[in-house]
């Protein structure tokens, strides 16, 4: 892949694989949301229950190129659909591209493929989240406010 791709194409631009590794693996976007419909904005509250695919340790699916056989809900997030996917966490390196922030200091990206910032600075799932097969209570009482952290 070219050096930096993401400053020189556009998100239509890009390869499938290019694509693919915008993604940072933080897991947030695999998580249950609520969105109070009633609410004139719409606001989103995210869980830290996840979809049963969701590795809780990693943050990473555990299978995702069969994803949408065993989750059919899931959403494919594309270069078509992206700037319709407001729930997206705002540190999604998709969604910040698209609103023409830039990737983050702390994406996999700028550090030759590794994780290791990206969870150093708390942006991903990984160890804060239960899977959906484990969780009984309601979600308004599973509520939390760390999937929209972001910086840089």
């Amino acid at each position: 892949m070219t050096t930096k791709f993401w400053e020189e194409k556009s998100l239509q631009q890009m390869t499938h694989a290019e694509w693919e590794s915008l993604c940072d693996g933080c897991g947030k976007c695999c998580l249950h949301k609520l969105i109070d419909e009633d609410d004139e904005q719409e606001v989103i509250q995210y869980t830290d229950v996840s979809c049963r695919l969701l590795d809780t340790q990693t943050g990473l699916c555990s299978d995702y190129a069969n994803r949408k056989e065993h989750v059919p809900d899931c959403v494919v997030i594309t270069p078509a659909n992206v700037n319709e996917l407001d729930y997206m966490p705002t540190s999604c390196a998709y969604r910040r591209l698209a609103e023409g922030r830039g990737i983050p200091s702390w994406h996999p990206l700028n550090h030759n493929g590794s994780r290791g910032p990206m969870l150093a600075a708390g942006m991903s799932a990984a160890g804060l989240v239960e899977s959906e097969d484990y969780v009984e209570e309601e979600l308004e009482l599973r509520i939390v406010t760390w999937p929209l952290n972001d910086i840089d």
